[in-house]
């Protein structure tokens, strides 16, 4: 989708350099791009809110700044994150006193989405020429703009602003390469490239298709080339060993509960229809391929040219596609928002010819329709749910279950406050450590536990994480804190991202002080039920595998985490504890 004609491209290195002046041109790009960033801004900040997943970055946070490491519970190496960079980004910050971090996270996320728009915005612009007379309009960002889900995950608390920010600097800088203006060392690009790994590890797609771009326009030969991709991966070697040791597994903690090596290309194409039909998606797209055509008819394009665009496009079909592999998410357009925004990198801002008018008025068309009338059906719903698909929107969701308009604090959410206040004052009165069974009538049973932690089990776990204190170990029965649920099974057919379940009884079995039958006395659960639990965890391999994020970090243990990370990734047990009946 290039947008640069054969009369704009350079003759010499240093002919599309910005030229000195301050012309009428230059003055309407950036009043242009200025006013489309501060746009997007305000409207991304009228929509501001904070997630619950969000909210498990924070607690991470906090537990960092208490000494406990990048941990979600004290006591349990569990990589909850799936953003690297998020978490240390946060972490920079998070020491300033009296700052909340839910606000933190909410404004951090935001300058990141407004920087990298601008970025992607300035790169177009000298892709589609710097020089004087060439004037642009914000095509691209027009999607942008006009698309809810880019406004909603600006903020969120989630990594997406990062994404974006990233995505739009690193096309900046291969841009600015291309164009043969300053960009800085070679190797300090191909660094920021591969960044991709520690933004999302699926963003090492985007890395490997800017590496090879990167490499194409800057060849040196064969000596400088690798010296450029060892300094692309040693950020991310470094980590990973670090992560494998510490964690003992390959991937986040994240990846296990979603199962990300699965293929659902039945719920993935669900996930792209629900956001393609809602939004009449496939017109912008259409438009802005018959303007990067209508720019390029009868003209001749270099290949360094070539080099920029083909490296947003590859990236973006890669990038889908192995979200709609993996069966998309149970957030609303939130997984394929990198591929859109690649998508969109070379038709972000272009040159108005004769030709492209047309597509571009008709653009226009479709984004007043979009803003005034286009949503998805369940938006205004009680609870902003697709059932069928099992997807929500996510932020509606969020505001409705708060009666808050920008929910940020945990304290905004009743059902956090709820909960977390009466059991801070039942854990203050017990004697020992604790697992909290509730009941159906809503009564806390204690049980004592060998763990040394008091252990609670919500489906949400970032606003209670965040209102408990950091000794109790807050777990999920879906597995995003709780290694063992990680481990099970998955049941299928339920909503991707939440279709593993091991409740509290996992925990009352692995870690309650007696026998089942002692344990089994309250009647929450059955001795037969617990017996099954226990036979299952005491195999040993599953036995390793706590003791792996549970034992004290010595070096040998480290050692041993990092060389059976592989196996420990791939391990896995019945969801049904009855069926693991020998430890095979």
């Amino acid at each position: 989708m290039s947008t640069v004609a054969s009369e704009t491209l350079p003759a010499r290195p240093d002919a599309d350099r910005p030229q000195p002046g301050w012309t009428r041109a230059r003055a309407w790009n950036w009043a242009v791009l200025g006013l489309t960033v501060a746009g997007f801004a305000v409207l991304a900040w009228n929509r501001r809110w904070m997630s619950d997943d969000g909210m498990i970055v924070l607690r991470t946070v906090r537990q960092i700044l208490a000494g406990n490491g990048p941990v979600f519970n004290a006591g349990e190496r569990v990589e909850s994150n799936t953003s690297t960079l998020w978490t240390f980004l946060l972490l920079a910050f998070a020491w300033i006193p009296g700052l909340r971090l839910e606000w933190l996270a909410v404004v951090t996320g935001l300058v990141c989405s407004v920087g990298g728009l601008l970025l992607a915005l300035d790169g177009a612009r000298r892709l589609a020429g710097a020089t004087r007379s060439v004037f642009v309009v914000p095509l691209g960002a027009l999607v942008v703009v006009t698309l809810p889900p880019f406004r909603d995950f600006a903020t969120s608390g989630l990594e997406t602003g990062l994404i974006t920010l990233w995505l739009g600097g690193t096309w900046w800088l291969l841009v600015r390469r291309a164009r043969h203006q300053s960009a800085g060392r070679v190797w300090l690009t191909a660094v920021v490239i591969g960044l991709g790994y520690l933004v999302r590890p699926d963003l090492a797609l985007f890395s490997a298709v800017a590496g090879v771009g990167l490499l194409v326009l800057a060849w040196r030969g064969w000596r400088a080339g690798l010296l450029w991709i060892v300094a692309a991966a040693a950020l991310p070697a470094a980590y990973q060993v670090f992560r494998m040791g510490y964690y003992g597994l390959l991937t986040p903690n994240t990846a296990l509960v979603k199962e990300a090596s699965n293929a659902l290309w039945h719920k993935g194409f669900g996930y792209l229809a629900d956001f393609v039909g809602p939004y009449w998606l496939w017109v912008p797209v259409v438009l802005c391929a018959l303007i990067a055509v209508a720019l390029l008819w009868g003209k001749r394009v270099n290949r360094e040219i070539a080099v920029v665009v083909a490296v947003p496009v590859l990236a973006a079909l890669g990038l889908a596609l192995y979200v709609i592999r993996v069966g998309g998410d149970f957030m609303h357009a939130r997984m394929l928002l990198p591929a859109l925004f690649c998508l969109l990198l070379p038709v972000m801002a272009i040159r108005l010819t004769r030709l492209t008018v047309v597509p571009a008025i008709a653009l226009g068309a479709w984004a007043l329709v979009a803003v005034g009338w286009l949503r998805t059906p369940y938006t205004s719903l009680p609870h902003p749910i697709d059932e069928a698909r099992g997807i929500a929107d996510e932020r509606a969701n969020y505001v409705a279950d708060s009666h808050h308009t920008h929910p940020i604090l945990a304290e905004d959410f009743d059902e956090f406050t709820a909960i977390a206040t009466p059991l801070r004052t039942l854990l203050d009165h017990e004697p020992e450590p604790v697992v909290l069974v509730q009941t159906p009538q809503g009564q806390w049973h204690a049980y004592p536990t060998t763990s040394g932690h008091d252990t609670v089990t919500f489906f949400n776990i970032g606003g209670p994480g965040l209102l408990l204190p950091l000794d109790v170990w807050v777990h999920d029965p879906i597995g995003l804190s709780n290694p063992i649920a990680a481990h099970t099974t998955p049941y299928p057919d339920r909503r991707t991202g939440h279709n593993k379940y091991a409740g509290i009884d996992w925990d009352l079995a692995d870690g309650g002080r007696g026998t089942t039958a002692e344990l089994a006395a309250r009647g929450d659960f059955t001795a037969v039920r617990l017996d099954d639990i226990r036979r299952t965890l005491a195999c040993p391999h599953n036995r390793e595998m706590l003791d792996s994020v549970r034992a004290p970090l010595t070096f040998e243990r480290f050692w041993d985490n990092l060389v059976h990370a592989v196996g420990r990734t791939s391990l896995r047990y019945d969801h049904d504890p009855a069926k693991n009946q020998t430890c095979g």
